[in-house]
């Protein structure tokens, strides 16, 4: 459970200096340096430095204007670290997640911000009624007019978006890639992502390995996992498959695996429609033996309903 450190100024001109000795002496393990407007979404430093979180993680501010472009943007930050089991101080304020009174706090902005949103959509609709009554359609003119500049601008907030979309779902797909890449397919490793999630919720072979391409390039994953596959057995998809349900919910015994699997209409590896126990097994003591499963689980799930 570490302290990652965010500073930002908005010009070249400007120093972190003073923050980052702030976030020294609060004891941040990592700190992250950007100079960026806090108006833009396209702030690079900011996606590592919430990539860098794991569960337990606190990411620590001088200010709050350090770190949102709006109260509801502030919180919406926040929020996402909660949802992922990381809190969130700042120094300057009585604002920590991780206690009562800084909870209290973060509730009170999320009415204050709900007002905010309130306004600038009223304020939104007004304007729009307005410019139709003059006439006016909505719209970047510079973009309708084919301007390289405003394309290049738009692609970059595009790609910053992605990103911090990336950013705020890796901890559900990107230890899996990890664990598994390159020595599975990306097919292989899609399934085993898509059984830990919820239904509904799927990822595709190509969309993921999109996802850990812009990764790489942007600094945030390591460039191996772009590498080729090896050859492998015909049966390691259900090897990878069956870890994958089993690391979703480790409680699940043998046989209900094997109803899962009978569900998905998934054949044995002898081809068979009707998985027995015995044949789930052999598939975790693979797994478990190629190191896609902790030591320690090496009894498995029980055999039992």
């Amino acid at each position: 459970m570490a302290l990652i450190g965010y500073a930002r100024v908005s010009t070249d001109d400007q120093t972190t200096a003073a923050q980052i000795d702030a976030l020294r002496a609060a004891g941040c393990a990592a700190i992250f340096e950007e100079k960026a407007s806090g108006a833009s979404r396209a702030r690079p430093e900011l996606a590592r430095t919430l990539a860098r979180l794991t569960r337990g993680d606190t990411l620590v501010i001088w200010k709050l204007d350090r770190l949102g472009r709006s109260l509801s943007h502030l919180l919406e930050v926040i929020e996402d670290l909660r949802g992922r089991s990381c809190h969130f101080r700042c120094l300057t304020s009585p604002i920590d997640t991780a206690s009562p009174h800084g909870t209290l706090v973060l509730q009170m902005l999320g009415a204050v911000a709900e007002y905010e949103r309130s306004l600038i959509r009223e304020r939104t609709r007004a304007g729009l009624t307005a410019a139709k009554a003059r006439g006016r359609v909505g719209g970047n003119p510079k973009l309708k007019q084919g301007d390289p500049a405003t394309a290049r601008r738009l692609a970059e907030r595009q790609r910053q978006l992605y990103l911090l979309e990336l950013t705020r779902t890796a901890e559900e797909w990107l230890p899996t890639v990890r664990r598994l890449r390159p020595t599975r397919s990306w097919a292989a490793v899609t399934r085993a992502v898509n059984a830990r999630l919820s239904p509904g919720r799927h990822w595709t072979a190509e969309r993921l390995r999109r996802a850990v391409h812009a990764f790489v390039d942007e600094g945030l994953a390591e460039r191996a996992l772009l590498d080729k596959a090896p050859a492998v057995r015909g049966d390691d998809r259900l090897m990878v498959l069956v870890t994958g349900i089993a690391r979703a919910n480790p409680k699940l015994s043998l046989r209900a695996i094997g109803a899962q699997l009978e569900a998905m209409r998934e054949s044995t590896p002898r081809g068979r429609h009707s998985w027995a126990a015995a044949s789930v097994k052999n598939l975790l003591d693979r797994a478990r033996a190629q190191g896609l499963l902790p030591a320690d689980a090496a009894s498995g799930p029980s055999s039992k309903t």
